[in-house]
């Protein structure tokens, strides 16, 4: 079941790592123009965690009529807290991120973005004490050095209509975003290691909507005192693949998206902090190729050896997983030999 639900959440992981940006980008290529609704999406998607939320307590439900120690709601205040402050960072986040990517081809932002395994070793290193392997050490090197390539070269990148100090700007406030949502990912570890009580997924998903739910609160706030969300109804007569298309794109959007975030909270849940944010760094090659594939952004050659670069980084840490966990099977299985040969014969 461990190795299900691992597979199942890097799956949504991938799903809205790939399409969150995506669908964000179509929603600018066609005349999406309010920052305040795209962050807004990044996290807006929650009410559908209700729909497994609900079965959830119909069963806990159902224990507590046999046993009356069983608690209908699992987080304590603690972990609530917890929860709502790692949402409020989010939806900062989401605001930064957004801002970011409405000046800033998907390929060049998903690239961008790398530097944030850096920065969540970093945060992981004093936060939960994580421990580093050469492999993983050489991982976040190369990883981080795909994105650094990008600041080499930026005046072909720029997008059409969008001036080169925009695209400073854009190139600027992604890379904030990815220092921030480094040090969230950290902390919800935190917040599980710092729970004192049992961490299960059941658990994890209220975890996810209560964070999710302040994201949105914080993202909603800023979309009404902004005045944005008065402007939505005449954005969405003039959009570029029409008004219908336009709501279409922005539940699309908020959906992609969700998967992401369950994904990135079910992965620390499954194995850390570190492990989500790897993967999240080596899922955006395929995000680069599908911009490229469905928006026909340029590719040159510096996105090139930075793709090249996370490959490379991906594979050194696999590899060192691989030898790591081989060492630990070895270990367990000389110490059980070990243990045998001091059992007293008769």
């Amino acid at each position: 079941m461990g190795k299900a639900l691992a597979i199942i959440n890097c799956i949504l992981l991938g799903i809205g790592n790939c399409g969150g940006p995506l669908m964000s980008r179509l929603y600018y290529n066609n005349g999406g123009q309010r920052i305040w609704l795209s962050s807004l999406l990044e996290t807006g998607g929650f009410p559908i965690m209700s729909i497994p939320l609900f079965f959830c307590l119909l069963d806990r439900k159902r224990k507590r009529n046999r046993d009356e120690k069983t608690r209908l709601i699992l987080m304590k205040p603690r972990l609530f807290a917890a929860a709502a402050v790692a949402g409020l960072l989010t939806g900062v986040d989401d605001y930064i991120y957004a801002y970011g990517l409405s000046f800033l081809p998907v390929s060049t932002a998903s690239l961008i973005i790398a530097s944030q395994l850096a920065f969540t070793a970093f945060f992981a290193f004093f936060l939960v004490k994580q421990k580093f392997t050469p492999f993983s050490i050489n991982a976040i090197v190369l990883l981080t050095l795909g994105a650094g390539v990008l600041a080499l070269h930026t005046a072909g990148d720029v997008p059409p209509n969008e001036t080169h100090k925009q695209y400073i700007t854009g190139f600027l406030l992604t890379i904030g975003a990815a220092v921030l949502y480094a040090f969230v990912l950290p902390l919800v570890e935190l917040s599980y290691k710092k729970a004192n009580q049992p961490i299960t997924y059941t658990l994890v998903l209220e975890f996810q909507f209560v964070m999710c739910f302040f994201a949105t609160l914080f993202c909603a706030t800023g979309l009404f005192i902004s005045g944005d969300f008065k402007m939505i109804p005449a954005e969405a007569k003039t959009f570029k693949l029409g008004e219908t298309l336009y709501y279409v794109v922005i539940v699309f959007a908020s959906m992609m998206w969700q998967c992401f975030f369950l994904g990135a909270i079910g992965v620390i849940f499954c194995a850390s902090s570190l492990v989500s944010g790897i993967l999240i760094a080596v899922l955006l090659p395929l995000t680069e190729i599908l911009a490229v594939v469905f928006f026909g952004e340029k590719f040159q050659a510096e996105k090139g050896v930075s793709l090249v670069l996370s490959l490379w980084g991906f594979a050194s840490y696999f590899y060192g997983e691989v030898k790591s966990d081989k060492e630990r099977r070895d270990n367990e299985r000389t110490r059980e030999e070990t243990d045998m040969d001091r059992v007293p014969r008769p």
